[in-house]
């Protein structure tokens, strides 16, 4: 399976960060136990969303969009997150 799959409005892209790196960048994919993922480094720690918004703002820039047409998605049991979400 690749690191991305088409939906009806984008893709979805499997990323693995690497937050506080001294190398930034987009360093090509990478194997894991769920499948290919694309590797990211960014220089932002992993705190208060800034290691977020900067894969965000690369991922954008590589792919020659605007920042806000990416977004950071959570996977898994659907109704078991929407819970915990309602909880919030």
């Amino acid at each position: 399976m690749s690191f991305w799959r088409a939906g009806s409005d984008g893709v979805t892209v499997m990323v693995k960060v690497r937050p506080r790196s001294k190398n930034p960048g987009i360093h090509g994919t990478r194997e894991s136990g769920t499948g290919e993922r694309l590797q990211i480094a960014v220089t932002e720690a992993a705190e208060d969303g800034k290691a977020n918004r900067a894969v965000c703002e690369l991922l954008a820039r590589a792919l020659g969009q605007p920042q806000s047409s990416v977004c950071i998605a959570v996977t898994g049991n659907s109704a078991a997150l929407g819970e915990k979400l309602r909880s919030l």
